[in-house]
């Protein structure tokens, strides 16, 4: 599938523009006073190698940093919203906030695997969908928002799209909405293994999400 938001690097040609498309002003709700931070986040480390005599570098720093960014705003988010709750739940409730799946999800709203830059083999071997490549370009988009706008920017992005998410979930056929948070966990008072609900899911803790 052929990208719509920027045109490809052309070395020794052209250079790539660093103006998104209103698809993305419009997706993201951030509009970037440096379009190459965002335009960093969507160079998959097989382009990068690709075109490493142009300079080009991959999105694995920037993946790095919207990974503590995420953590971040979920570990905040939690420790207000829960004031009662232990250590452990807070950690098991923010890992199933923050995995590949619910990162996927946000991808797919976005609209990332449409922007990707990838190498050749990558792109022919199915990376544009791949989640964890999604996944980790979804957290290179974190960390570009917060570098352009800082935290409270990247915070609002980063809850947008949770929320967006949790509707999404909930719209699916034999979906279970929970109402107050979107993440509770229950089961203790009655003596069970506490199980976390995530956007109407129910995993017990430490269980990986389907």
């Amino acid at each position: 599938m052929v990208a719509t938001g920027f045109p490809f690097f052309r070395c020794g040609r052209e250079k790539t523009s660093c103006i998104p498309c209103k698809y993305w002003k419009k997706k993201l709700g951030y509009t970037f006073r440096c379009k190459e931070q965002l335009q960093a986040a969507l160079y998959h480390s097989s382009y990068a190698n690709e075109h490493r005599c142009c300079g080009v570098s991959s999105n694995e720093r920037l993946e790095f940093l919207g990974d503590a960014v995420l953590g971040l705003v979920t570990a905040d988010y939690l420790y207000h919203k829960h004031p009662d709750l232990p250590e452990g739940d807070l950690t098991r409730m923010r890992a199933a906030l923050v995995c590949e799946e619910s990162l996927y999800e946000v991808a797919q709203s976005l609209g990332l695997g449409n922007e990707l830059r990838l190498g050749k083999g990558e792109e022919a071997g199915g990376g544009r969908c791949r989640p964890s490549i999604l996944a980790d370009a979804t957290e290179s988009v974190f960390a570009a928002v917060y570098l352009d706008g800082g935290m409270e920017a990247a915070r609002a992005l980063i809850d947008k799209e949770q929320e967006e998410a949790r509707l999404c979930r909930h719209r699916r056929p034999g979906a279970r909405f929970q109402r107050g948070a979107a993440v509770v966990v229950s089961g203790r008072a009655a003596g069970r293994r506490p199980a976390v609900h995530v956007s109407g899911a129910a995993l017990p803790c430490g269980a990986a999400p389907p």
